[in-house]
């Protein structure tokens, strides 16, 4: 990462959260690496968060921040989908602890996003 990237981002959590709900309310958000999606639909299969665009022909979620309820499928469709040489770019983070937890290729917990 340059330093012309790095924009004061220092977590995880804080990409794409100007203006996100209370972490007590919804603890878990969604990073999606829009550039890298193929339109398999994977994860729409699999998610009632993700939705595939007929006009793009490639999927979205509804909703980028979300609570224990929807941790489930949403981590399935992070898991599934095929793009990013099998690495995804679908990241379910746990804002509260900074990890990611799907699709967590090292094992460790960092963020695998292609910055």
């Amino acid at each position: 990462m340059s330093d012309d990237d790095d924009d004061g981002i220092q977590r995880a959590s804080d990409v794409g959260s100007s203006d996100a709900p209370p972490v007590a309310e919804k603890p878990y958000k969604i990073i999606f690496e829009a550039n890298k999606c193929f339109g398999a639909g994977k994860c729409a299969e699999v998610s009632a968060n993700w939705e595939m665009s007929i006009a793009s022909g490639m999927a979205q979620p509804t909703e980028y921040f979300f609570g224990e309820e929807d941790l489930e499928h949403n981590v399935r469709a992070a898991e599934v989908c095929p793009a990013k040489k099998d690495d995804g770019c679908i990241h379910v983070v746990d804002r509260r602890t900074d990890e990611e937890i799907a699709p967590d290729p090292h094992g460790d917990g960092t963020l695998s996003v292609d910055w």
